[in-house]
């Protein structure tokens, strides 16, 4: 069993979490990163675990591989519902998505 490394900014450990109030059903996320993003059969987008188990949970949070980062931070960037957060774990400070300033 591998154990994948976590993407990281400034050494911080990132994690990702979609609010399904604002997701559109577009699955851009879905295209750019499908082992983080799926579609369930409600049409909405939500993020899945390493392991590739779908976490339904209002604010369920992932954690951003490393090899998968630049295509989770454009999929943030890309999505028309802004639904789509990418923050540190450590003090849950945004660093990709709609609430960075």
């Amino acid at each position: 069993m591998s154990v994948q490394q976590e993407a990281s900014v400034d050494g911080e450990v990132l994690e990702v979490w979609i609010d399904q109030d604002l997701c559109t059903g577009d699955g851009i996320c879905a295209q750019y990163a499908p082992e983080v993003f799926e579609l369930d059969i409600d049409g909405l987008a939500y993020v899945k675990t390493a392991d590739d188990q779908l976490l339904q949970d209002r604010g369920a949070t992932t954690a951003v591989p490393l090899p998968l980062l630049t295509d989770v931070v454009d999929s943030a960037k890309e999505c028309p519902g802004e639904c789509i957060h990418v923050r540190r774990v450590s003090d849950k400070v945004e660093v990709y998505g709609p609430d960075v300033a």
